[in-house]
């Protein structure tokens, strides 16, 4: 049961970090192409959508 419940635990930790890594490269990428990071969004920027 403990091995299931670190598991979980693991996880979970694993997927946040992986957000919280995809959102300061994004904000990242977006200062380097000259956009406004506002509200977690990137404004005036020409990067493409993807």
């Amino acid at each position: 049961m403990f091995r299931l419940l670190r598991l979980a635990i693991f996880t979970t930790f694993a997927f946040i970090a992986g957000i919280l890594t995809e959102r300061s490269n994004a904000q990242t990428l977006c200062q380097d192409n000259n956009g406004q990071w506002v509200n977690r969004m990137c404004l005036g920027s020409e990067m493409p959508n993807d």
